[in-house]
């Protein structure tokens, strides 16, 4: 069904996480417990955008679009985003509006200091 990989260093981002596992039909997983490696991965680009890896554990998209296949592993009210994320049209905005929420990720609800995107690692 594919892995999401997020930042559990981010307060935020385990909170996104936690709710995804209790919606989605994905394994969700911090990219601190992951063989970085074995999925294509550098520690710096794990840390930069949530992940989505393959059923084989190969990392395929990021950002947005990881957000979009997540979605559509959850029920059909959230599936029905997801696939509009990963739509032509929309997805130029929806990769901005995830730069921007990552930008600005330790303002967020559960965000703290170590969710800053500059925060030392």
């Amino acid at each position: 069904m594919g892995t999401i990989v997020y930042d559990a260093d981010c307060g935020f981002c385990t909170v996104c996480a936690q709710w995804l596992a209790r919606h989605g039909a994905c394994t969700v997983q911090p990219w601190q417990a992951l063989d970085l490696a074995a999925a294509g991965l550098t520690e710096a680009e794990a840390s930069e955008a949530v992940r989505w890896l393959d059923d084989a554990g190969r990392a395929t998209a990021s950002g947005a679009e990881a957000i979009s296949l997540a979605l559509r592993t959850c029920g059909i009210a959230y599936r029905l985003p997801g696939w509009l994320i990963w739509l032509a049209p929309v997805r130029p905005l929806a990769r901005v509006v995830y730069r921007v929420v990552a930008r600005h990720r330790h303002r967020l609800p559960g965000g703290t200091a170590a969710c800053r995107l500059d925060a030392p690692r």
